[in-house]
């Protein structure tokens, strides 16, 4: 709105408004502007969490540590996603497509996991949707993403190719052109794709959801994978980065990067209040929203495949959780981790919290910064 507002409207007529046109402004403003609403209403966000007593219940099979943890107010996610959609609002130019596709998508995982926090402090358990309900809403949610990006690929302002790191001239087709022009039957040529994005993106939502265990842990990897999204997403559509790199260009694009800064100045806010011993807990209003909202941004900036390494701790953890199951019904209940998620086995190997959230935030940053280097290596 305020880009609408001072440049479109009034850039003619007072020419200093001649810099609201720049991304990089911009992005660092709606960054700033998230941080500052993160701060400044997060105290009342957690007073009235605690006057409506939305307070933490703690698995019973988790650490016994964690039992001190009960009560500590959750659904803070609310506060995350508030942070990230008004700066998006107020700084990002609203008449593209793609940042309404990101917004709303982080809104609907966020809406998925404000029902599963509010049923689990109405029945007072740990427990919310059931797996099978939230599985359903979760693609439902991603499958309607995926038919938004093909509408955009009929108008030829995206593409369903696959980027693939390290081999610059492969580059995969997710969809069936030959029967893509067949009378009746020329949208299943689009399947394949809708199915692989309703992946990627559920996926990553319940990643980001699995690693929210611990104090700080999810939104501290949450900042670095959404600092090397919000460059990524930047050099995909700057027309000299693109090309020096070899990247395909996609101009409209550009724009996102300003819900990536959001989600960056969102989740530090956040942070303050999270860090251990945390004030606030993000709930899955908030994993949700922000795994959602990762590989939605993912995918639209052609970037899928470099996710393991965007969010290399998301991927662990939910591996870990994979591995362990697969083991406890296949080896007559061996496990292979003491506990899962990951961060859990590391508690109980002696590891102070704090040494987990710090050792996994370095990983973190390894995993982001590797990714960044394959720019380049193509």
């Amino acid at each position: 709105m305020l880009y609408w507002l001072l440049y479109q409207k009034l850039f003619p007529y007072f020419r200093v408004f001649r810099i609201f046109r720049y991304l990089t402004f911009r992005t660092v403003f709606a960054s700033l502007t998230a941080l500052l609403i993160g701060l400044l209403i997060g105290p009342y966000v957690i007073d009235r969490l605690r006057e409506f007593q939305i307070g933490q219940y703690v698995r019973d099979d988790g650490p016994q540590t964690h039992l001190k943890k009960g009560g500590t107010p959750t659904m803070g996610g609310v506060l995350i996603v508030i942070s990230i959609v008004v700066p998006t609002l107020l700084w990002a130019d609203l008449s593209n497509s793609y940042v309404w596709i990101v917004m709303l998508s982080t809104l609907g995982f966020g809406a998925i996991g404000f029902a599963d926090d509010y049923i689990k402090v109405v029945r007072k358990q740990s427990k919310g949707l059931t797996f099978w309900q939230k599985i359903v809403l979760q693609f439902t949610a991603s499958g309607l993403v995926a038919v938004a990006l093909t509408v955009m690929e009929t108008r030829g302002t995206y593409s369903t190719r696959l980027v693939v790191p390290f081999l610059k001239n492969f580059r995969p087709n997710l969809i069936f052109d030959s029967i893509r022009h067949i009378p009746h039957v020329g949208w299943l040529a689009f399947f394949p794709f809708v199915i692989f994005v309703m992946l990627v993106v559920t996926l990553t939502s319940n990643a980001v959801n699995l690693t929210d265990g611990l104090d700080g842990l999810a939104i501290g990897c949450t900042i670095i994978a959404a600092g090397a999204l919000t460059v990524l997403t930047y050099v995909s559509g700057h027309v000299v980065f693109s090309d020096y790199l070899e990247i395909q260009r996609m101009p409209m694009v550009s724009e996102v990067t300003i819900f990536c800064g959001s989600m960056v100045g969102a989740s530090i806010g956040f942070l303050w209040y999270n860090a251990h011993p945390a004030e606030v807990f993000m709930g899955d209003v908030g994993s949700l929203a922000l795994g959602g909202a990762i590989g939605t941004v993912a995918v639209i900036i052609k970037q899928e495949l470099l996710l393991p390494f965007i969010g290399g701790v998301f991927l662990l953890e939910a591996a870990s959780v994979i591995l362990q199951v697969a083991s406890y019904k296949l080896r007559n209940g061996k496990r292979i981790f003491k506990m899962a998620p990951l961060h859990h086995h590391f508690e109980l190997l002696g590891w102070s919290e704090s040494k987990v959230i710090t050792r996994f935030w370095i990983m973190a940053l390894v995993f982001a910064l590797f990714a960044l280097t394959t720019l380049k290596l193509r």
